[in-house]
């Protein structure tokens, strides 16, 4: 096996599938990546047994057909550290595999790719269609809220959601919900849902751009598979039951509080510099036409501000976690939000506010529900 490529026709492809390549492996292998070259086609595969990262590149030069697993770590620094514009000659000869450049060589260990593992083929359950922008603004609206090594492992990815003319995402912790809907006009969607484990979710978040070109998603009983251009990106899901979430969305919300979105996460980062720095807690006190923010930390020091808004209602004194709001609000791309309150011990319903017309609507394309604090 051996192939001719230029350093940047090479270094892309190895930079997009070494992400899915385990760096804390048992096995040896599973520090490696394959490569196989078919029909002057490069295919490289990178795997940690959860998610598995495909990407190919046509080749221009000369090769011969074959397979090998190269150290991942290894040659991805070297193809990285050589200078640009430079064509790299890989070849293998003797277990050993040989990239020259210049007058530069490196001979680099491999091991066979008879035993590289694959994830099994499986058949697809549902398909759609749907732009990398969108997909996108599904994952970053609410990849934040996923869970880390919780017990409750169904917790620790991300709910995908299909259901006749929509797709949803959902993830929580226990202590706050972030939500995510897109309206799909490309048919009707069978009804199913899936948990992304986290790795799996980053790795998709990484792997997308805010193009507008559309990937494939193909949903089966125990795997989701992205194809694009680009590469194709297989992950595991978790075998778990997603929380019914529709449960702890507040439905009786007789409070509204509208404000400018920039005033008050600003308001709140810099509360935040005083809060306790275990609990992040942050006492808010609605009256007409005003929020009064207060944290207090161990050492007795105070912070206060105090921000204009357009509530109408009666007084009302409720705590959260301030690293909580400030996740939900950096999620929110719109000028003004809306936070929906009962009482004191309710959860707080909060997202977005589009112009429509001449005024503001409630945008609920992406909801946040976030759980009191005791203070």
């Amino acid at each position: 096996m051996n192939f001719t490529i230029s350093r940047e026709n090479f270094l892309q492809p190895l930079q997009l599938v070494s992400g899915a390549v385990e760096r804390r492996h048992t096995l040896p292998i599973l520090a490696n990546l394959l490569l196989k070259v078919d029909d002057g086609k490069l295919w490289m595969t990178g795997t940690d047994l959860e998610v598995e990262l495909i990407a190919n590149v046509v080749l221009s030069g000369s090769s011969s057909d074959g397979q090998i697993t190269v150290p991942a770590k290894k040659v991805l620094d070297i193809v990285r550290g050589l200078p640009e514009d430079v064509t790299i000659i890989f070849e293998v000869s003797e277990n050993k595999a040989v990239l020259r450049s210049g007058r530069a060589r490196y001979s680099l260990s491999t091991l066979s790719a008879d035993d590289y593992p694959n994830l099994e083929d499986w058949e697809g359950e549902s398909e759609f269609e749907i732009s990398q922008q969108t997909l996108k603004h599904l994952i970053d609206s609410v990849q934040f809220s996923m869970a880390q090594q919780d017990v409750r492992y169904y917790l620790n990815g991300m709910s995908l959601e299909t259901s006749e003319n929509e797709i949803r995402s959902v993830a929580t912790d226990g202590h706050r919900l972030a939500m995510a809907v897109h309206e799909y006009e490309g048919g009707q969607l069978p009804v199913k849902q899936v948990i992304i484990p986290r790795k799996g979710v980053m790795e998709i978040a990484r792997l997308i751009d805010e193009s507008d070109a559309n990937i494939k998603v193909q949903l089966g009983s125990n795997h989701i598979r992205i194809f694009s251009t680009s590469f194709i990106f297989t992950s595991k899901l978790v075998d778990g039951r997603f929380p019914d979430y529709n449960r702890v969305v507040p439905k009786n919300t007789d409070k509204g509080l509208v404000v400018n979105r920039e005033s008050i996460k600003s308001a709140f980062s810099r509360a935040m510099i005083l809060t306790n720095e275990k609990f992040k807690g942050v006492r808010l006190n609605l009256d007409s036409g005003e929020l009064k923010i207060t944290a207090t930390n161990p050492e007795q020091e105070q912070a206060e501000e105090i921000i204009d808004v357009d509530y109408e209602g009666e007084s009302l004194e409720i705590g959260f976690n301030v690293a909580y709001l400030i996740d939900a609000l950096n999620a929110i791309d719109s000028h003004s939000v809306i936070f929906k309150l009962s009482d004191s011990n309710a959860s707080a319903l909060v997202h977005g506010m589009k112009k429509s017309g001449e005024e503001f609507v409630e945008d609920e394309s992406s909801q946040y529900v976030i759980m009191p604090m005791r203070l």
